[in-house]
């Protein structure tokens, strides 16, 4: 199964000067996907660190840079808005589903913006349920968990429209907008999306909220259901715009 999203992250970092010897911070890193993606183009002569507010999903990320043997990649605990100053500047900051969380991003990019060099990039990586979802032909199911993921982040506080807004949120923190893209999810019956394992990782959340019941859900069996249902219909299946953005600090 192709993790559709991971690939959209690479070509943006990529795409937007993500190169060996560089020193980057990965900010809101979780368990590390986005900071072990980014060792890989700084190579042996670069650095990332990758931080986070949770002590949990740093320490995995830990442990995973440990089992594969990378020296240049390390982690810590800490806030987006507060990077650690001990750390100095670094040549780019990124960030993916990070921005949608945050009370006031500008306020946050602000203070991230104080951890980059001048003229280094700040790069940002947004989900956003604007648009869709559309089909070549009806899929309930796919409909149905989309609105339970969407309906949970935004009663969790997160902004669901950031990629909308990530330009206007970087231009406000000061920053030099470069480039702005959006991709779309799409999905085929050979080209599938892990949504079923996404929901399986929301499922106590999506309880919490009241969005749905794990009875509804049926969580076990929802992967095979989904890919069963687009397979069935023969359709490609669009579910949600992914927006990418890279800009400058001004030197």
């Amino acid at each position: 199964m192709a993790n559709i999203v991971d690939d959209m992250t690479r070509r943006l970092l990529s795409d937007a000067g993500i190169s060996a010897g560089m020193r980057v911070l990965d900010v809101g890193c979780g368990r590390g996907d986005v900071s072990l993606m980014i060792s890989r183009l700084v190579g042996e002569q670069g650095q990332v660190l990758g931080l986070d507010r949770d002590v949990s999903p740093v320490a995995a990320a830990r442990e995973r840079a440990r089992e594969l043997g990378l020296s240049n990649v390390a982690f810590a605990e800490g806030d987006l808005g507060e990077p650690l100053p001990e750390h100095g500047l670094f040549d780019a900051a990124v960030g993916r589903r990070v921005l949608m969380y945050q009370r006031d991003p500008v306020v946050a990019l602000r203070g991230l913006a104080r951890a980059v060099r001048p003229g280094g990039l700040v790069v940002f990586q947004e989900n956003d349920a604007s648009m869709g979802p559309v089909s070549s032909k009806p899929l309930p199911l796919h409909d149905r968990v989309r609105g339970w993921i969407w309906r949970t982040v935004e009663r969790e506080g997160a902004n669901i429209h950031m990629g909308f807004d990530l330009a206007s949120v970087l231009e406000r923190a000061g920053l030099t907008v470069e480039h702005v893209r959006a991709e779309a999810i799409v999905q085929t019956p050979r080209t599938l999306h892990p949504t079923g394992l996404i929901v399986r990782a929301m499922l106590a959340r999506i309880v919490q909220q009241g969005v749905a019941s794990a009875e509804e859900i049926e969580v076990d069996t929802l992967e095979q259901r989904l890919a069963e249902e687009i397979q069935t219909a023969n359709a490609t299946y669009v579910g949600e715009m992914v927006f990418g953005a890279w800009a400058r600090k001004p030197a």
